[in-house]
């Protein structure tokens, strides 16, 4: 299998079923944090999807915008049939294309695939510093939980799947 005939697109309604049968085991394993259906409608237009020829899901992932500057990559994963074969890569080049469109200067990502993540540009961030004192003190206001994550608020502690915080400066990107 090549990336060869599968196409990036906006997720439809039509997709949250066969997201959530991708995220399940991965939510079992601790690797993606699971979420009620309702989320995952109320946040479908912040999601990409890669379709084979076929028509089956190959993967998706999610573009949340915290700030003026900053997005969230969330939710990246692939199908298991299509895992090692550059789903991920195509979907986290498209979600950086679309936080290149909507003028946001920085993506952060929640992850245990660091070295996936570096290919791309991220980097481990070592504090918070990522935000002013100000835009923090708005965030706080937030109660959407992976900004709660992205602050380090203690409250979102017990839920912290153990993963590192990574950002991409997309100002100073270098492209794989």
């Amino acid at each position: 299998m090549t990336t060869e005939g599968l196409t990036v697109r906006p997720a439809r309604t039509s997709d949250v079923a066969t997201i959530r049968s991708v995220v399940a085991p991965l939510a079992e394993q601790r690797v993606l944090l699971d979420k009620e259906a309702v989320v995952y409608f109320e946040s479908i237009q912040e999601f990409q999807v890669v379709q084979a020829p076929d028509g089956q899901i190959a993967g998706f992932g999610a573009l949340h915008v915290m700030w003026e500057d900053l997005a969230e990559v969330r939710t990246l994963a692939t199908a298991p049939a299509w895992r090692g074969h550059g789903v991920g890569h195509l979907l986290l080049d498209a979600l950086i294309d679309r936080a290149v469109q909507l003028g946001v200067d920085r993506v952060f990502c929640l992850t245990f695939e660091t070295e996936f993540f570096a290919r791309h540009g991220f980097e481990v961030m070592a504090d918070q510093s990522a935000v002013d004192p100000e835009v923090y003190s708005e965030l706080l206001r937030s109660t959407d939980e992976g900004v709660a994550e992205f602050l380090d608020l203690a409250r979102v502690k017990p839920n912290t799947l153990g993963n590192t915080r990574m950002i991409l400066d997309l100002q100073s990107r270098v492209h794989p």
